[in-house]
């Protein structure tokens, strides 16, 4: 479910936007479920190019962008022209 309150970016756009260093506050079983949803999302972006609804917070606010997952790495994820969003700023991950 995406909140109502959440502004849709453009992967282009996520370059600009500013991730302060702390995590958003989730508990172990989400951050867990997370990791997982986000390893389905690249398997499905790798073998299917399926794309995938990325919801997170930036210092202004919530945010999503829909792309396709390039990589991940536990920390960053990386979408396509190797754009990053720090995994520790992530809120949900669905895929289209």
């Amino acid at each position: 479910m995406l909140p109502s309150q959440a502004v849709e970016v453009q992967k282009e756009q996520v370059p600009q936007l500013h991730f302060p260093n702390s995590p958003v506050l989730l508990d172990v079983e989400h951050r867990m479920a997370l990791d997982r949803k986000m390893r389905k999302a690249l398997s499905l972006g790798n073998n299917e190019h399926s794309k995938c609804r990325i919801l997170f917070k930036d210092e202004e606010g919530l945010k999503f962008v829909e792309t396709t997952v390039w990589s991940y790495d536990g920390e960053h994820i990386v979408l396509k022209a190797g754009v990053t969003v720090p995994f520790q700023r992530v809120i949900d991950v669905q895929v289209l």
